[in-house]
């Protein structure tokens, strides 16, 4: 019977409170971005992923908020229109490969260069250091410190260390992504 409740309740919540939520994701290529949304998502991680070309747009239903995620592409092509994706989105997620050392210096370069746009100042930015379960990787306090983030203003800035293949954390990179559904 618990279950028909919360069958009904989670229904009523979406057709009469739904809320909407656009959230962009970004990084370098291979950082893990497109895995992560199919991850998020409730899909499989794959095994062999190929680069995304462009943007994918995924929605996310948790609850009575759907999340619209547009994953952009991260090869230099693509990333001068990632500012453009990211106007008005409720959070900005920066996924960073925290096992590839030496492209750190350049993820870097590319976030304060986006977030230095005075038409996303006040978006959340949420930075993920990914792929956790990799040796050589990263610390949180080593990717906060290697990617400047006390550097990052006008904004609320986070740092959460992520697995998609292992999906390690991504229940609070959801709850953290609900704190700002309202907004």
């Amino acid at each position: 019977m618990a279950g028909l409740f919360r069958k009904v309740y989670d229904w009523l919540l979406r057709t009469f409170w739904a809320t909407e939520m656009d959230v962009t994701l970004l990084g370098l290529q291979n950082a893990g971005k497109t895995s992560l949304l199919r991850v998020l998502s409730g899909g499989e991680f794959p095994i062999d992923s190929i680069p995304t070309v462009g943007f994918n747009l995924k929605q996310i239903q948790r609850g009575h908020v759907t999340l619209k995620c547009w994953d952009l592409g991260g090869q230099p092509r693509f990333r001068p229109m990632w500012e453009r994706y990211c106007r008005g989105v409720n959070a900005i997620l920066f996924v960073v490969d925290i096992a590839d050392r030496a492209a750190i210096p350049v993820a870097r370069e590319e976030l304060h260069a986006l977030m230095s746009n005075e038409t996303l100042e006040g978006i959340p930015l949420l930075v993920l250091g990914n792929k956790s379960d990799l040796p050589d990787k990263l610390t949180m306090d080593e990717l906060i410190d290697a990617m400047d983030l006390k550097n990052i203003s006008y904004r609320e800035v986070s740092c959460y260390g992520i697995s998609a293949k292992e999906e390690t954390n991504l229940d609070a990179v959801v709850q953290w992504l609900m704190r700002f559904a309202n907004r």
